[in-house]
């Protein structure tokens, strides 16, 4: 405890009088980023927790959202560490002074597992099955403990807490070779990332006393690049070598051979000769013009499946129209069936449907009318 007071009395925390020359972070922006990028830790960047934002990059939003949530309320605490306000540095000395070392959180004991066993499964998954160009990367294995660790350290020195990774290392190491005889691969990852973690919090961790070195913006994106560079490498991998589908028998396809095939479906060119006829047609009328036609093909006021309703083509006339309601409304009118509730009720609703049809093109009727009348008068 004497070692700990010293380093708060000889460290940054203890300069009241010095004026920081650092830029105060706002927490309106820090909000505005969460709201706009924060599911890929775009305010942790900003708050200069890089490490917290890779995580929330690839875990997506702080697994699956649930920590992008959380900082709904956690922002301002960020803020005022990062500012060093004098009441947070207060009470976090406070902390160091009633606590050798920091105590148990559920939160992040929790946040350590879920993160590391994340990791350490996407690393697995990312490793090809079958031999490329006669090489079988499936040695690679080797390095899960590796990368439990990594996930363990790097939740473990997120904020004013740190640690040293060797502890962690060694443990997820010592119950490699258990695999043999536990079988299962989950189950195996699993005991290493709790035995990680517990080793870590135990033996390893400890008081941030001393302010992190400080990097210019330049290097801490090309840090954070590389990390998230390296991590969507592994999500490639896996997609293109293990990622399965399965198909309406049951059979699993991998992905790869899926999107190959897919693109060669008819449905996929069908598509493609509507994007390429589209797009020609953009260039030679106009942007404009095109999105009003698209528009159109929508049905947004309901006109083209009206006269799939009734039966008739967009050309037929008014009179057409009515003849055509009133024949289907005394055809299906709900009274004329005496069968069971279930047709007595299709009947109905088939009944609502064809009125809705007419009422829709009765509408466009008087509305074109009107347009033309006033076309004109003017």
């Amino acid at each position: 405890m004497k070692e700990i007071k010293m380093e708060l009395k000889n460290g940054h925390f203890m300069e009241k009088n010095k004026k920081s020359t650092k830029k105060q972070k706002s927490t309106f922006w820090a909000y505005v980023l969460w709201l706009i990028g924060g599911l890929v830790g775009a305010h942790h960047i900003y708050l200069e927790r890089d490490a917290q934002a890779f995580v929330y990059f690839s875990t997506f939003g702080g697994y699956f959202g649930i920590g992008w949530l959380r900082d709904i309320y956690r922002i301002p605490s960020y803020v005022r560490d990062i500012n060093e306000d004098p009441s947070f540095v207060n009470d976090f000395k406070q902390k160091v002074r009633n606590n050798r070392k920091p105590p148990f959180s559920t939160v992040r004991f929790v946040t350590e597992n879920a993160v590391a066993y994340l990791w350490a499964e996407i690393f697995r998954n990312a490793i090809p099955g079958d031999e490329i160009y006669g090489i079988n990367f499936r040695y690679l294995l080797i390095l899960t403990p590796l990368v439990v660790a990594l996930g363990v350290w790097t939740i473990g020195n997120i904020g004013r807490e740190q640690g040293s990774i060797w502890i962690a290392l060694c443990s997820a190491y010592l119950l490699y070779p258990t695999l043999t005889y536990i079988g299962d691969d989950n189950m195996w990852v699993f005991l290493m990332v709790v035995a990680a973690s517990l080793s870590f919090d135990t033996f390893s961790k400890q008081w941030r006393l001393k302010p992190r070195k400080r990097r210019n913006i330049v290097q801490r994106i090309f840090y954070i690049g590389l990390a998230a560079s390296f991590y969507t490498f592994l999500l490639g991998s896996y997609l293109y070598f293990n990622a399965v589908v399965t198909d309406s028998e049951g059979e699993e396809i991998k992905l790869s051979e899926a999107i190959q095939h897919f693109l060669t479906s008819p449905i996929w060119l069908d598509l493609k000769a509507s994007l390429e006829a589209t797009w020609n047609q953009a260039k030679y009328q106009g942007f404009w013009a095109t999105w009003a036609q698209l528009i159109d093909l929508t049905d947004p006021r309901g006109e083209i499946n009206a006269y799939k309703i009734l039966g008739l083509s967009q050309t037929a006339t008014q009179a057409e129209v009515t003849s055509r309601w009133r024949a289907l409304s005394r055809d299906n009118h709900p009274d004329k069936i005496k069968g069971t509730e279930e047709e007595r009720r299709q009947a109905q609703e088939k009944f609502m449907e064809i009125q809705q049809a007419y009422e829709i093109l009765s509408k466009a009727k008087n509305r074109r009318q009107r347009r033309n009348r006033k076309s004109d008068e003017s």
